[in-house]
C-alpha cells in the first residue's frame, strides 16, 4: 500500500526498495522538455524529447530506489509545456521488497 497525496507526491509508507518508471508525452509542442524524477527535493532521473518535426514525442526512464519511510517522489518538467500531454502521461511504482 502507498499513499499518494492530491498534489501528486508519492510518500513511501515504509523502507525498502522501490522500481518507478515515467512516461510523459509532449503533444503540438515544438519545445524540447525535460522531466525529472525528485526524491525529497534531489533530482534522480531524467527523460527528455526534443524533436521539433513530431506532434506527440515520448520521454520515458525508469530506476530501482531505496526509500525511506516518508521520503517523497514526484514528477517536476523542469524545462518546456506540455500543453495537455500530461492526461496521455503515466507515472507508476511498486516496493520491490522491505527492508
Amino acid at each position: 500500500m502507498y499513499v499518494c497525496t492530491i498534489s501528486s507526491v508519492f510518500q513511501a509508507p515504509r523502507r525498502g526498495i522501490y522500481s518507478f518508471s515515467f512516461h510523459v508525452v509532449k503533444v503540438y509542442n515544438r519545445q524540447t522538455i525535460q522531466v525529472n524524477l525528485m526524491h525529497n527535493e534531489y533530482p534522480i532521473i531524467s527523460a527528455f524529447a526534443g524533436d521539433q518535426d513530431v506532434t506527440r514525442e515520448a520521454a520515458s526512464n525508469s530506476v530501482l530506489l531505496q526509500m525511506e519511510r516518508e521520503d517523497k517522489l514526484y514528477l517536476k518538467l523542469e524545462r518546456g509545456n506540455l500543453m495537455g500531454g500530461w492526461r496521455y502521461s503515466t507515472f507508476s511504482g511498486f516496493l520491490v521488497f522491505p527492508l
